[in-house]
């Protein structure tokens, strides 16, 4: 079984957003596909009630009662971990994870939490001895803006591969409203999105996101 993790401590970048869609993308290329939501709020559970039936089924789990049970036989775990994670709970999860997905935003908030939150988890003991592979990914990004560039600069500085870089489009919300991933809606209206998404599926599909 296969488990990825989004993670961040920083609210509001995009986690469940990038939780679902990865749920999606692997559910829609008839893979079994489990969805842990360790967030109270339950949004990515939220996006599953909210699923057609006639579409590839992704299982929930409510992991913020404190269970994680995926059926076995589960092709990919997906964990949406919500904000203001650290310290012991933090090295908890991440002992779950074998790749780990880190969005950060355009703004100077997010990104200096980011810096301070990529600091911690390179002392989680799982990360510093090499056992789990990490990545960046800029999300709900407009290019040709200064922060952009800030943030392109930012990404430059830290010792993390940046697997992608995510336009802000209405597309995911509309998704989300239908509980479906981009990769569920019609190929005319989100082909720009899912070119966008083709190095990180890569990342995932590849060697260099697991530890051998």
């Amino acid at each position: 079984m296969r488990t990825i993790m989004v993670i961040n401590a920083k609210g509001g970048c995009g986690k469940t957003t990038l939780s679902t869609n990865i749920a999606g993308f692997y559910a829609s290329k008839g893979h079994q596909v489990a969805l842990a939501d360790f967030d109270p709020q339950g949004s990515s559970l939220d996006w599953l009630k909210a699923r057609p039936e006639d579409r590839a089924p992704i299982h929930g789990i409510a992991a913020y009662e404190g269970t994680l049970r995926p059926p076995r036989d589960t092709d990919y775990l997906i964990l949406d971990v919500p904000a203001a994670v650290h310290g012991k709970i933090l090295t908890q999860l991440v002992r779950r994870a074998e790749s780990l997905i880190i969005p950060v935003l355009p703004s100077p908030i997010d990104m200096r939490a980011c810096a301070h939150f990529i600091e911690e988890l390179l002392l989680v003991g799982k990360v510093n001895r090499d056992e789990v592979k990490l990545a960046v990914v800029a999300n709900r990004v407009r290019e040709n803006t200064l922060i952009y560039h800030s943030l392109e600069k930012f990404l430059k500085r830290l010792k993390i591969p940046r697997i992608a870089t995510l336009r802000e489009t209405q597309n995911y919300i509309r998704a989300a409203e239908r509980g479906l991933s981009i990769f569920e809606m019609a190929p005319s209206q989100v082909e720009q999105d899912v070119e966008q998404w083709k190095s990180l599926t890569r990342w995932l599909n590849s060697k260099r996101s697991v530890v051998e």
